[in-house]
């Protein structure tokens, strides 16, 4: 079976913003103020070290590993996504949709917002700030870059590009009726802790590996979802791990 993170189908034109402004690499003061605002919200306060100078150093540390798409139009199809976390109730959440059943592919599955690169994008950055606005109703101005994770090949033949971002929470969400079935805001908490993982094996390259997937209530975070959310996590273990060190 093919897993991937959204039918990377093109949107009609009347659902592209007028414009995708980037915004700069993030200073460590728009992210206290990010932090202030969300522990000033009720019930914001923090249940444990996370914060999101932690995850953005965290991310520095580790230069993503990228591949490139051949410019011949054949080989590889260009694509980028947006893992978005924010703090919600005292804990930071991931953002993630369950496709509706209209979408031509993946009925049901839990993605990230993002889909095909256009021709009028300026870079991935741009593609994955769109999608999320079009997915989700989220504005491109609104998404500060935290980092960025490795590229991910999938078996259906995109290159997917991966960022990081964190959003100012509340935040009022606009799905896509047509694509989007339902929003999942799914805790930090619940997917570092084990009893959330679920595990199946596979053969790749002629050896056995270890799948693992994510529960989260009805739900079920598989395949290149799955994927990503496994080195975001990892990262993160390894910036609380180095924060530690560092105060020793």
């Amino acid at each position: 079976m093919v897993y991937f993170l959204s039918s990377f189908r093109r949107k009609p034109e009347s659902w592209r913003p007028a414009s995708v402004p980037a915004l700069a690499a993030p200073a460590e003061l728009c992210l206290n103020r990010l932090e202030n605002n969300a522990a000033a919200a009720p019930g914001g306060n923090m249940a444990d070290d996370i914060t999101l100078n932690l995850i953005s150093r965290a991310l520095a540390r580790r230069p993503p590993v990228t591949a490139a798409c051949n410019s011949d139009g054949g080989g590889l199809m260009p694509a980028a996504v947006m893992l978005l976390l924010y703090r919600k109730a005292g804990e930071y959440c991931v953002l993630l949709n369950k496709r509706s059943m209209q979408v031509e592919h993946h009925k049901g599955e839990m993605s990230f917002p993002g889909g095909a690169q256009d021709p009028a994008d300026a870079d991935f950055e741009a593609t994955a700030r769109r999608e999320t606005h079009e997915e989700m109703g989220i504005a491109p101005a609104d998404i500060t870059i935290l980092g960025r994770l490795d590229d991910n090949i999938t078996r259906s033949n995109f290159l997917v590009k991966v960022f990081v971002g964190t959003i100012p929470y509340p935040y009022q969400f606009r799905p896509s009726a047509i694509e989007i079935a339902e929003v999942v805001e799914i805790p930090l908490r619940v997917l570092r802790d084990p009893a959330a993982w679920r595990w199946d094996s596979r053969i790749e390259d002629g050896r056995r590996t270890a799948i693992r997937s994510y529960a989260y209530g009805p739900h079920l975070v598989y395949g290149a979802t799955a994927k990503i959310l496994d080195q975001f996590l990892d990262i993160i273990e390894d910036g609380l791990q180095k924060e530690d060190t560092s105060l020793d």
